[in-house]
């Protein structure tokens, strides 16, 4: 992560891994890799100019090929996002399976049903998972807060993109890693 977003990761009381969520212990600079990033070639994929990768982010900013480069592959995976917000399913808050106390956020839920539900053995539907267009929302977890803490230490938000098609996404992917060579 640049310093700017390893920052905003380290806001909450808590610092928290870009990635997973999970708690940063204080640590040192990676000085090694700092100095690979420094020293590490690379070219820019919209206009082809050669620079080091301690310095794509701020050309990348400027460089208006480079833009278009980015905005073809968003175009080429995105569908027309859906209008009707009746059908819309909230993925930012959920209620605790247990006691139905309501508005918990991911983060927040975990917390909670550790704090309350650990030794609850009932088993219940994950309201996170029931929200996510994969999720079935009768299936049963059989250890619910084993669950928690092996699915959902990260936002999904962070990583899926909903209206994208599945295939679509593939297929760009698949084209730009043999355009990349």
């Amino acid at each position: 992560f640049c310093t700017p977003c390893l920052q905003e990761c380290l806001k909450p009381k808590k610092p928290l891994c870009g990635v997973c969520r999970s708690t940063l212990s204080p640590g040192s600079r990676a000085l090694d890799l700092e100095k690979q990033i420094e020293t590490t070639e690379t070219t820019c994929n919209g206009c082809n100019k050669k620079m080091y990768l301690s310095k794509m982010r701020s050309h990348a900013a400027s460089c208006s090929k480079y833009q278009n480069y980015i905005m073809e592959g968003v175009k080429a995976v995105t569908k027309e996002p859906l209008h009707n917000t009746r059908n819309f399913p909230n993925r930012f808050t959920f209620p605790c399976p247990y006691c139905s106390e309501k508005n918990f956020d991911q983060e927040g839920l975990v917390e909670h049903c550790k704090a309350l539900h650990s030794m609850d053995a009932k088993q219940v539907v994950c309201p996170i998972c029931a929200s996510m267009p994969w999720g079935d929302p009768n299936y049963r977890s059989a250890n619910f807060m084993e669950h928690l803490q092996r699915r959902h230490r990260f936002s999904y938000d962070t990583f899926v993109d909903y209206d994208a098609d599945e295939d679509d996404i593939m297929a760009q992917v698949l084209m730009r890693s043999l355009r990349d060579k």
